[in-house]
């Protein structure tokens, strides 16, 4: 299968598991209705609708498109990691019970694993 070309700084989050600085990604504030995807695949994995503002400095999502997430428990046992289920790249990371929405879900995604398609 043939991936998305990535930056190092991509590269980073997406291959290696690492982490943007909070408030710096380019969908933290996005408010614009569509889908998120997968920056390495293109897969689709959030609807806007799911957004929502955590004040976390991170986009937040109360839900993902149904088998579009993965969930992995980190080797350290305190967080559950989240990755794209088509190409296992590194989203970031899920909360539950944090009272942020009814759902009581916050998917927190790197920008930088992500890329925005707007409806319409």
């Amino acid at each position: 299968m043939a991936y998305n070309e990535l930056s190092p700084e991509e590269a980073y989050v997406i291959l290696h598991k690492g982490t943007e600085r909070p408030f710096t990604g380019k969908y933290v504030d996005n408010k614009e209705e569509g889908v998120y995807t997968c920056r390495q695949c293109g897969a689709p994995l959030f609807r806007s609708d799911a957004k929502f503002d955590s004040g976390t400095g991170w986009p937040s999502f109360d839900d993902a498109i149904e088998g579009a997430v993965a969930e992995i428990p980190d080797a350290d046992g305190r967080r559950v990691e989240i990755v794209c289920a088509n190409c296992g790249g590194h989203l970031g990371h899920v909360f539950r019970g944090e009272g942020f929405t009814p759902k009581q879900t916050r998917h927190c995604v790197n920008s930088i694993s992500l890329d925005f398609e707007a409806d319409k």
